[in-house]
């Protein structure tokens, strides 16, 4: 077996840009020609799902795809495609929406890239098992969840170094949520089924909440009060009372929720089920389901709402992105690779 790498090249067809970087490890059978990708982590499977401030672009990626998609959302086209990744875990946009960041737990490293050129801006090294990621209000601190090294590293993204690396974590990976003031870091923890508490001022875990079942998105209401969190192994969506650190009530949803994405109005969670190819929307101030949208493939952690509150977006398993109209809850369109 041969450990290839790929060269460096740029392609355009059809209007979309692929850039193609020498980061992408393969192994080669010489006996059956075959190529596979070679992961650090590639069991574990998550899909991620971005949109730019401006709510004109929306970055997607899955776990189990190399590449990177980037839609235009005004045209309702793909406006290109990278493909220097092995298992890209999250994405996040910088607040100004001038870029964007990529981690990457295979190659264990964040990339930040160019919003406009697509071209790497800077590449942060975690180590292998970089999974989850939060940018404070400013966007001058990174939180890197590390699942390997049960570990959360802070680095300021304007020096490109480290100011602390927080331990303590059981697998820490997409989950982790900044409260609305900045004060507090929340961080799943996967082994364990639970949340641990992070004080931002000073890096200490200062707290944990316990009793989750295969925790996997949460969210946070704009008050900090409560939180929410998808429970894949009960199928529920568990809601949090923050300052008690308790539980208060599990809600049904469909099988194998993984999201937990707040509206911005916070009157709504979207919580997508994998095995029921569903998303369920929950009341937040009846704390019940009101309705369940079908259609989708696969959804996971990956949805994302328009300002205004009146579309959703969310990532299918093939890496299309449904338009959800949320005056009718019903898929509207879907934006193909």
């Amino acid at each position: 077996m041969r450990i290839l790498r790929y060269s460096t090249t740029a392609v355009i067809l059809a209007g979309v840009i692929s850039f193609y970087f020498p980061s992408t490890l393969y192994a080669k059978n010489d006996n059956k020609h075959e190529v596979h990708r070679v992961t650090f982590d590639g069991a574990i499977k998550n899909n991620t799902l971005a949109m730019n401030p401006n709510e004109k672009m929306a970055v997607v990626a899955s776990s189990e795809n190399s590449e990177v998609v980037i839609y235009d959302l005004v045209n309702g086209k793909v406006q290109g495609v990278l493909k220097n990744y092995v298992t890209p875990r999250n994405i996040i946009f910088a607040p100004d929406g001038k870029s964007f960041y990529i981690s990457d737990s295979s190659k264990g490293v964040v990339d930040r890239i160019d919003s406009e050129s697509f071209q790497t801006i800077n590449q942060y090294a975690i180590g292998p098992g970089a999974f989850g990621t939060a940018l404070n209000s400013d966007g001058k601190a990174l939180y890197v969840n590390n699942q390997s090294s049960d570990s959360v590293t802070v680095m300021n993204t304007e020096t490109g170094v480290a100011q602390a690396v927080i331990k303590g974590f059981a697998q820490p990976r997409q989950g982790v949520q900044l409260s609305p003031d900045g004060h507090r870091l929340y961080v799943t923890n996967f082994l364990g089924d639970k949340i641990t508490i992070v004080d931002t001022a000073g890096n200490k875990i200062i707290g944990e909440i316990s009793g989750f079942n295969k925790i996997r998105a949460i969210s946070v209401t704009d008050d900090g009060k409560t939180l929410f969190a998808a429970n894949s192994g009960s199928n529920t969506v568990a809601v949090v009372d923050i300052a008690s650190q308790k539980i208060m009530l599990s809600i049904p949803v469909g099988e194998q929720p993984y999201g937990a994405a707040l509206s911005p109005d916070g009157g709504f969670v979207y919580s997508g089920n994998l095995i029921d190819n569903s998303v369920s929307v929950i009341d937040v101030k009846k704390l019940s389901v009101i309705t369940t949208i079908t259609g989708f493939d696969h959804p996971r952690q990956a949805l994302v709402f328009t300002r205004d509150n009146k579309y959703a977006y969310v990532l299918n398993q093939d890496l299309s992105l449904s338009k959800v109209e949320r005056a009718t809850q019903k898929i509207i369109d879907t934006l193909k690779l």
